[in-house]
């Protein structure tokens, strides 16, 4: 229940506390005196639209705050402490700033929270209506959404295994026309594909072949070069057999030695240098055996080279189309098999995706089918019980159906026998219709309801919903524009009602609803000759009297005005 609001610095009310009671408050005053503040600002404490035109001129922020009580293991309360807020005495307290320059903050519980926590909360707290929500119950897709909301579960469940099915058939139909819309496409793509994993085929080439081929080739290429230096570089070590007398490394480092060997007993630091030497002539008769046999093994051939160089002009052609070397081609070809396997089997996945659409297309038809059934059930309850409070609202031989059809469709499901459109909420077309008076026609209300039988019929039917969905506080903004009279009475008499069950708030310029009211608050302002400011007072006695007599007559001090605000109370008080 909606305790309290603080409203500052928002539109024409510069600071005023609504106190609310736990059961009918109406809410009156002057026109323009700020009554629609008091919704603006419990839309912004559940997260609605934060309009900066709204603060007031010369003022930084607007600023609202609310005290609502909730229950401990309730929705509202888990949710509020998972969003990390803290209950203050079973109160959960909600503020909301909106700056003049556009920005806004939330805070619930004492905690910062993203605005659309509040709006999470909203449902579940307070049911907000006025002349906007008559509007939108012209839109038949509001007129079904409200009988899938008095259905309840009858409807809900088969809607949500509906749902699931629709949803899968709208990726399977998605899936199936791409493949074959695309069917050209992909034939050419897996035609590509098979050309280059057939050259690949051919040519067989291994991890790092490019890289040994090219070495093979430079070396095959430079052979004679090769073996010269070989040859030159061995006669530099080891001696030419062919010039008995030359001077080489071998003899040269083996003579060094011999005569380091006479004298190494007498000092051991040359010692260790003729053993180096030593060292070295191992190295070099190494080196010189390993450079003979380089000599010897150097393949000159020019058939190798030549099939070397046509092994690299084949891997050449690959790295050119499918990657920087061969590796990169071997991933290339790996890749490409995997998608050639993919697109080989379109065939097949098209039977397969064609087979579970028309599966899916079936069950759609029988749980359109069970939705519309139980859409009938329900509809013939709603309707009875909207047509009874009607009875309640000064309209005793008005009488509300609803038509529930289906527009046929080649291309949609088969439902009760026929081919119908369907979407995401089933095959349903739900349209509610008004007769006001026997003998006339049902007629959808959009064409067949007034103004104010409108009103009625919007509140005719938010009383039913209590009875079947209720929430802690319904708030009515001038809903019952348009009417007048003994109707106005009905009205008073059946939100009163309302209200035994919940707490209910009502924005009224009609003295025949707040006479019915609990808890009478006026909202006033008056002027310093700078600044408008408004209030907002709870009325008693004779300050209620006057505030009738005003809206009855338009003169406070009216004595017949007063006389009929006396009777208008009495009247409410008798029924209460």
């Amino acid at each position: 229940m909606l305790e309290e609001m603080r409203i500052r610095s928002l539109g024409v009310i510069d600071d005023a506390v609504v106190e609310l009671s736990p059961g009918f408050t109406a809410v009156t005053g002057e026109t323009g005196a700020g009554k629609t503040m008091v919704v603006t600002s419990l839309g912004l404490l559940l997260g609605g639209r934060a309009d900066p035109a709204l603060v007031r001129i010369g003022v930084k922020n607007a600023v609202v705050e609310g005290r609502v009580t909730v229950p401990p293991d309730a929705a509202v309360a888990v949710r509020a402490e998972e969003a990390g807020a803290e209950l203050d005495d079973g109160a959960l307290l909600i503020s909301r700033t909106v700056s003049a320059e556009g920005r806004s903050r939330a805070h619930l519980g004492g905690r910062s929270v993203p605005v659309g926590v509040l709006a999470e909360l909203a449902d579940e707290l307070v049911a907000v209506h006025g002349q906007t929500d008559q509007q939108g119950l012209l839109k038949q897709a509001r007129q079904r959404q409200a009988l899938d909301r008095y259905a309840g579960d009858a409807v809900a469940a088969p809607l949500a295994e509906y749902g699931g099915a629709y949803r899968r058939l709208r990726a399977v139909t998605a899936e199936l026309e791409e493949i074959t819309t695309r069917a050209r496409e992909r034939a050419q793509e897996a035609d590509l594909l098979r050309f280059g994993l057939d050259e690949i085929a051919a040519v067989e080439p291994r991890p790092g072949e490019d890289a040994e081929l090219a070495e093979e080739a430079e070396r095959l290429g430079n052979a004679e070069a090769l073996a010269s230096a070989a040859t030159v570089a061995h006669a530099a070590m080891a001696g030419d057999p062919e010039d008995p007398e030359g001077v080489d490394a071998a003899t040269l480092v083996a003579g060094a030695q011999r005569a380091l060997d006479a004298v190494r007993s007498h000092d051991p630091a040359l010692a260790a240098l003729a053993d180096r030497i030593g060292e070295v002539g191992i190295l070099l008769r190494d080196v010189a055996g390993e450079l003979a046999g380089y000599a010897d093994d150097l393949d000159a051939d020019p058939l190798r080279l030549a099939a070397v160089e046509e092994r690299r002009a084949a891997i050449n052609g690959l790295t050119r189309k499918y990657g920087e070397d061969v590796t990169a081609v071997l991933a290339w070809a790996e890749r490409s098999a995997a998608r050639l396997t993919e697109l080989d089997g379109d065939d097949e996945r098209i039977g397969e995706l064609t087979a579970e659409r028309d599966a899916l297309r079936v069950e759609l038809g029988s749980l359109a089918q069970a939705l519309t059934d139980a859409r009938t059930e329900a509809a013939e309850r709603f309707a009875a019980a909207v047509t009874a409070e009607l009875a309640s609202l000064a309209m005793p031989h008005a009488r509300v159906s609803f038509e529930i059809r289906q527009t046929e469709d080649p291309e949609g499901v088969e439902v009760g026998g026929r081919t119908v459109a369907y979407g995401p909420s089933g095959a349903d077309e739900v349209e509610l219709l008004l007769a006001p008076h026997p003998g006339a026609p049902p007629r959808p209300i959009a064409k067949g309801a007034s103004g104010g039988e409108l009103s009625r019929v919007m509140l005719a039917v938010e009383v039913v919903f209590a009875g079947t969905d209720p929430v802690p506080t319904y708030l009515f903004d001038e809903v019952d524009a348009g009417v007048g009279g003994k109707a106005a009475v009905e009205i008073g008499r059946r939100l009163a009602k309302l209200a035994r069950s919940a707490q209910v708030v009502v924005v009224t310029h009609l003295p025949q609803v707040a006479a019915f009211a609990d808890r009478h608050l006026l909202v006033e302002k008056t002027s310093d000759g700078s600044v408008t400011r408004s209030g907002v007072k709870a009325l008693e006695g004779e300050e209620r009297i006057r505030e009738l007599s005003r809206m009855l007559a338009g003169q406070e001090d009216s004595e017949t005005a007063r006389a009929h605000a006396e009777e208008l109370l009495a009247t409410a008080r008798a029924d209460l």
